[in-house]
Formats: C-alpha cells, structure tokens, sequence
C-alpha cells in the first residue's frame, strides 16, 4: 500500500505550478508551528497524532516545497534600526526586471508587484534616515523607475503571521 503525498502541487491552467495542496494533519502542524515556532516535534506529533518522526518528515516536506519557512523574527528597534519604512515605486517596462533589481538591495527585506496607483511597494529596515536616503538613491537610480512615495513607519500596531491555512 502506498502513502499518499502530504503536500503535492496542482498546477495551474498556463502549466506553471500552482498553490500546494495539504492535508488535515499538515494544515495542523502548521498551525502548531504558527503559534509556537520552537514547539518540539513530540508536543505536535501528541497534538496531531503522529510520531516525532512523522511531524519531522512532514515539516521536512513543507519546507522543500516552500510552504513555509521557519525563522527568528527580530524587533528592528532592539537591532539597532530604528526607521522602517514602506517605499511605493512607480515605474515604466517590466515590472518584474525591477522587481528582480530591488531583491537584490540588502536592506530591501519585502518586495511585491501591486495594482493600483503604484507598481511595486518594497520595505526596509534602516539605521536612521540617511541610510533610508541610501536606499531611495539605489531604487531611484534603476532607469525604469520614474517616481518613489515613502511611507515612514511611526509606530507598529500589529504584525503577526499567524494567518492559519484556511
């Protein structure tokens, strides 16, 4: 008898792969991990029913197929980076070259292509307003880029990921 794949890709009508689709149990260890990053694959295995070495294998899964990532989120304030801000470009050609061009700015850690007034938003985690001005230097001086808006965080409210797998 064969075990059926616990993440497998469907893909999309243009034959690119499409989103992954998940069981029960990974949809809950996901969830598990999302509440409590650190949380030993014992503890979820006793939450989901499954061995240590079942949730290892299926953690190992999601991650290969990129489902998720597991990572140390860090308060940029106690860092030493106390400006973050959220740039919005305007640009001309293709959105994706400028897209690829951005990723490549270390200090850009958020990158997206947007509808609406603006093409691309991209965000950044500074050392003080004149790196922030090194930064708009580097996304100004890619041609295609025709205009920036900047949006200085003043205070955060809210940031989770804790959004589940629906």
């Amino acid at each position: 008898m064969t075990t059926p794949p616990k993440a497998r890709r469907d893909n999309n009508h243009e034959g690119k792969p499409g989103p992954v689709v998940l069981d029960a149990i990974s949809k809950r260890i996901i969830e598990e991990l999302q509440a409590d990053g650190r949380k030993p694959y014992a503890a979820i295995g006793k939450a989901v029913g499954l061995s240590e070495a079942a949730v290892r294998q299926r953690v190992q899964r999601l991650l290969d197929a990129g489902v998720m990532q597991i990572v140390a989120v860090t308060d940029p304030l106690t860092l030493g980076f106390p400006r973050q801000a959220m740039i919005g470009i305007k640009c001309e050609g293709d959105l994706e070259t400028v897209a690829d061009k951005l990723s490549s700015i270390e200090e850009i850690d958020y990158v997206v292509l947007t509808a609406g007034s603006l093409d691309i938003m991209v965000e950044v985690v500074c050392e003080g307003d004149n790196h922030l001005l090194e930064i708009l230097g580097k996304i100004r001086a890619i041609p295609t880029v025709r205009a920036t808006e900047t949006f200085v965080y003043l205070k955060l409210r809210k940031q989770t990921y804790s959004w589940g797998t629906r």
